[in-house]
């Protein structure tokens, strides 16, 4: 709205207009018409729905609620935001890759940016709970050539479908979690315990809520990484054990059929268990695409 100009008043037709006309016509930044975008698909359900005013407070102490149930150990935000799509929508549209390329998939609400680096061969499992897991990894470009010295950070809920950090007085600190890094054939490997899948935690505001709408809450069992390496588009991604029952229902949207795996049968230091063998590809970032 340019400086002098009379304001648009303010009704039902014309909310979202006269919202959007208190941004400055002079702003370079994608940002104003992003904020004017939501607040009008915001204005369309209230006309749709035409909540009460008792109503509307419910909507805002949800979102309160959420806020409140956020902290250093658990984003109800993110998980919000994993749970109708939207981290899924994102990464598809910020990182188109070639179909040979590992895809990614969003990064879930229980990572932690400080997993203790591990040596190639070690076990990830600190408290040794479940059926052996031996993991091999390779991450290769896309012409197959492998990539040495690429960091590989790992994580993944236990036995029983849970992480580390949603029982840290049960749990040791950092169990099934590590940083690993490649060695000149782009290789590692390391051992673990098989996953459980689980139920997206409905002890929050956003589990509750769609729970009691009939919402499907279930994740198939999985491990997560996030591959690093110079000169290369960063990694964001899942593996899915394919012997999992609930693979077309993930509540995160974050199945594709190049991270659907077999967990083998194999003899695991003695011991019963499975393993895997998985190869990573990537592929070398593009001017102004981070890395």
């Amino acid at each position: 709205m340019s400086l002098g100009a009379k304001a648009l008043t303010f009704s039902e037709t014309t909310s979202s207009q006269a919202f959007a006309e208190r941004f400055s016509v002079y702003s370079d930044s994608n940002l104003p018409q992003l904020i004017a975008a939501t607040v009008t698909h915001v204005h369309d359900l209230i006309k749709q729905f035409r909540p009460t005013q008792d109503e509307w407070r419910k909507v805002i102490a949800f979102l309160t609620e959420i806020g409140h149930a956020s902290d250093e150990r658990r984003q109800e935000w993110v998980l919000l935001s994993d749970l109708i799509g939207a981290s899924a929508l994102v990464e598809e549209i910020n990182t188109r890759r070639p179909k040979s390329a590992t895809p990614n998939t969003i990064r879930g609400p229980f990572f932690r940016n400080d997993a203790p680096e591990r040596a190639s061969g070690s076990s990830i499992s600190l408290d040794g709970i479940g059926e052996p897991l031996a993991v091999s990894v390779r991450v290769e470009d896309l012409d197959g050539l492998p990539i040495s010295g690429a960091e590989v950070v790992t994580w993944q809920a236990n036995a029983e479908g849970i992480y580390e950090n949603q029982q840290p007085d049960l749990q040791p600190e950092h169990n099934l979690r590590g940083l690993f890094r490649t060695d000149a054939k782009g290789h590692f490997d390391y051992r673990s315990v098989v996953p459980s899948g689980y139920g997206v935690p409905d002890d929050g505001p956003v589990g509750r809520l769609l729970a009691e709408a009939g919402y499907p809450l279930r994740r198939p069992a999985h491990l997560h990484f996030v591959i690093r390496a110079k000169g290369f588009e960063t990694i964001t991604t899942h593996i899915y054990d394919a012997g999992d029952p609930h693979l077309s229902e993930d509540a995160l949207f974050g199945v594709r059929p190049e991270l659907v795996t077999c967990f083998e049968p194999a003899d695991v230091e003695g011991k019963r268990g499975k393993a895997i063998n998985l190869t990573f590809v990537m592929m070398r970032a593009k001017p102004g695409r981070p890395t």
